[in-house]
């Protein structure tokens, strides 16, 4: 304290010869920066810091923050799978060829698609660039695009970009000879094999395994009343599969769910269960004997088929992929019907028809924003 004493005297002195001389202080007394008093620097544990070296610190961290809050500088060239693309705006002022009329571009930033490459593209890539829809596109793959649109203006862009190229690509998906071959809508980028683990779907699983004789049960009471058309029955195929719907097509028939209120009130505990679009439906399959259904595929690889059996003659087998699989009374099977599939049943009359309990399941490798868009595109048809 004394110390920081004496230099204070030091000043007022200094000051008072400058009012009386005229001299400037440093003539008198030569400033400096040691002259500040500074507390000690705990962090160092040494004497105190110099006003030079506090200077220094603050300029570090004052870079330090400039660096860390700039935004990185574009290099003007977006790199995707899909080709190069741009950036423009309409400031900017790269010279124009005045021969060749150059339409005025929008506020907003454009992207400028360059020519793309088939098989190399990114599925972000047309979200970003808004690329025109192909021209040979189908009918219904356009209505498609106009729904995705309209979600994206209500909701948003965000997360659509598989969507937004498995429309695009979908005429193409349906000329290439594939063993997965989905013929409505193909959400790339999606890992699929015939059929699946249990633990894709363990709780779905579980709880259907786990109500497997009042499945069953449900199923028998019905039967016994006969098939007919008239009874909810419908056909599906060539002759011997009938289905008796709970759910078609993202629908709920209502007097079928009253006829099986348990399995009914199970469908709704299952988590992944396709209930609120057209992919969807669940219900009893039966094939009679001697049926056999030649190769098909299913309509989308979003969604996963498992199979509950319930009276499973020793006959009968399921063909996907190239894969051979049977059915298992009270056990489930999770299917990827996009592949080519096969079914047969090779037994007598004796054995009866095969039974299975069929629900579709989102696929575990779609997006929950993607399952949200795919509701909307795929609305049901009231």
């Amino acid at each position: 304290m004394r110390q920081y004493m004496d230099e204070g005297l030091q000043i007022n002195r200094g000051r008072d010869v400058v009012r009386t001389t005229g001299e400037r202080v440093t003539d008198i007394m030569p400033w400096s920066l040691d002259l500040v008093p500074l507390p000690p620097c705990a962090l160092l544990g040494g004497p105190p810091l110099s006003g030079l070296l506090w200077t220094v610190l603050l300029l570090f961290l004052w870079y330090c923050y400039r660096v860390g809050s700039d935004p990185p500088s574009h290099s003007g060239m977006l790199k995707s799978g899909s080709g190069r693309s741009s950036f423009s705006r309409s400031s900017s002022r790269s010279p124009v060829d005045p021969r060749h009329s150059v339409p005025k571009a929008s506020a907003a930033i454009t992207m400028e698609t360059v020519e793309e490459e088939e098989g190399t593209e990114s599925y972000l890539t047309p979200v970003l660039s808004h690329a025109p829809f192909p021209t040979e596109a189908a009918a219904e793959s356009r209505k498609l695009y106009r729904a995705l649109q309209d979600y994206a203006k209500r909701y948003s862009w965000a997360g659509m970009g598989r969507i937004h190229k498995g429309l695009r690509n979908q005429a193409r998906i349906n000329d290439r000879p594939s063993i997965q071959k989905p013929h409505l809508f193909y959400l790339p980028d999606v890992p699929s094999i015939p059929f699946f683990p249990r633990d894709a779907h363990r709780h779905d699983i579980e709880v259907l395994e786990a109500s497997y004789p009042i499945i069953l049960a449900e199923f028998q009471a019905v039967y016994q009343r006969g098939i007919d058309t008239k009874l909810g029955w419908s056909y599906q195929g060539p002759k011997g599969q009938t289905v008796f719907p709970l759910y078609n097509a993202g629908v709920c028939v209502a007097s079928n769910c009253r006829a099986c209120p348990c399995t009914y009130r199970t469908l709704l505990s299952l988590r992944t269960f396709i209930s609120s679009n057209s992919l969807g439906s669940a219900g009893f399959w039966l094939l009679g004997p001697g049926a056999n259904l030649g190769g098909a595929y299913g309509p989308t690889n979003t969604r996963l088929r498992c199979h509950l059996g319930l009276q499973t003659p020793a006959q009968c087998e399921l063909v996907v992929g190239g894969e051979p699989q049977c059915w298992s009374e009270g056990h489930c099977l999770l299917v990827d019907d996009s592949f080519l599939h096969t079914i047969s049943h090779n037994g007598g009359a004796e054995d009866g028809p095969r039974v299975i309990f069929s629900v579709d399941l989102w696929h575990p490798n779609v997006a929950a924003a993607e399952r949200q868009a795919l509701d909307y595109i795929f609305a049901p048809e009231q």
